[in-house]
């Protein structure tokens, strides 16, 4: 059961064909892919599992917390191109509070549009660049798995259990090519890995509540290697925005042209960023890139720690419990250090927001932060 690949579109380069033909005037017909599992089934040998045998109490109130959040995607899915679907993924990822929108909308005020980048890459370049650079994690870490696939059924660059997922209709920035490399492969991949190596498994595919620190941690990875630049910054903004107004009930088109009109979001960005937003009847889970970096600069700016991140999926919540079981033994110092951690400059960028910084500081004007 996946999530993401369940709620991403499988027919979005034609939709967005039929959009421009249509000059931007009606909304698309968004397609998801059936389901491959029984709901029931699958909620059957869920609730099978004999939870109420774990003695120890932090580990028993953890699984059952999985548990619960599990059942809640099961029925996101399920009510998937319904009314009810926003309302999942509010209980999965949570609302959009006035303090992250406030912040989002500044930080679209004060970064000036950009001009568009002429040099763009095409999926099969992207996925030869993420060839090479899980060769570079192999080289150092042996038995690092590498699974790279340009897939025509999905629309955006995702992992997947370890797998790095490239649209196949897809082009991408040039100079957007290496910190995509270290929020998918340098972040996403590596706790992945790191998880799956540790005794508690399920740190592999994610502790309850863990996508809101995996992102921004990913965004982080991005700031770090110098690659958060103006654009994006203003696109995770955007995300947010966009949120909150569909939660406030507005429809595909009144956010796209919100988007361009109010924010001077660019038309194609418009696009991917309000579909993202509406697909399936609803998602908020883009708010969580902006809400995880923020979350993660105060945790900087308090001394706690980067590295315990590294091993394994889980929400800064979790980090005292992940270090008490680290403390005892029970679980394994991480087996791969992230590549963005040692690129040039990245421990300055560090020692920075170590000092404290707010989401708005990392715009430095019209240079690459």
């Amino acid at each position: 059961m996946d999530l993401l690949i369940n709620t991403t579109p499988v027919n979005a380069a034609e939709a967005w064909a039929d959009f421009e033909r249509c000059d931007f005037g009606t909304a698309p017909t968004l397609r998801l892919r059936p389901l491959e599992f029984e709901p029931d089934l699958v909620r059957r040998e869920l609730y099978g599992l004999e939870i109420e045998n774990i003695d120890d109490p932090a580990l028993h109130t953890l699984f059952r917390a999985k548990r619960d959040e599990i059942a809640r995607q099961i029925t996101a899915l399920e009510d998937r191109d319904t009314s009810r679907f926003v309302y999942g993924s509010l209980q999965l990822y949570g609302g959009v509070a006035q303090p992250l929108v406030a912040t989002a909308e500044e930080l679209l005020a004060i970064i000036p549009t950009q001009a568009p980048s002429t040099r763009t890459v095409t999926a099969g370049a992207f996925a030869e660049a993420a060839r090479a650079e899980f060769d570079r994690y192999r080289a150092v870490y042996e038995g690092f798995p590498a699974n790279v696939a340009v897939r025509d059924d999905v629309s955006e660059l995702m992992v997947s259990f370890g797998r790095l997922l490239i649209p196949e209709a897809a082009t991408f920035r040039a100079d957007r090519v290496e910190p995509l490399l270290h929020h998918e492969v340098g972040t996403h991949v590596v706790t992945y890995q790191n998880g799956a190596r540790q005794p508690l498994t399920l740190l592999s595919i994610g502790l309850p509540g863990y996508d809101e620190t995996q992102e921004g941690l990913a965004v982080l990875a991005e700031y770090l290697s110098g690659g958060l630049d103006p654009r994006r910054l203003r696109v995770l903004a955007a995300r947010v925005v966009a949120v909150a107004k569909m939660v406030d009930g507005a429809g595909f088109l009144d956010i796209f042209e919100s988007l361009r009109a109010e924010h001077r979001i660019p038309t194609r960005t418009a696009w991917t960023i309000a579909i993202r937003v509406v697909v399936g009847g609803g998602s908020v889970k883009d708010a969580i890139y902006l809400r995880g970096i923020t979350r993660l600069l105060e945790s900087l700016a308090e001394g706690n720690s980067l590295g315990v991140l590294f091993a394994g999926k889980f929400a800064l919540d979790h980090i005292p419990l992940i270090q008490d079981l680290l403390d005892r033994e029970v679980l394994e110092a991480p087996w791969i250090r992230p590549r963005w951690l040692d690129v040039p400059g990245a421990q300055e960028r560090l020692d920075r927001l170590r000092a404290g910084v707010s989401v708005t500081d990392l715009y430095e004007g019209g240079a690459v932060a």
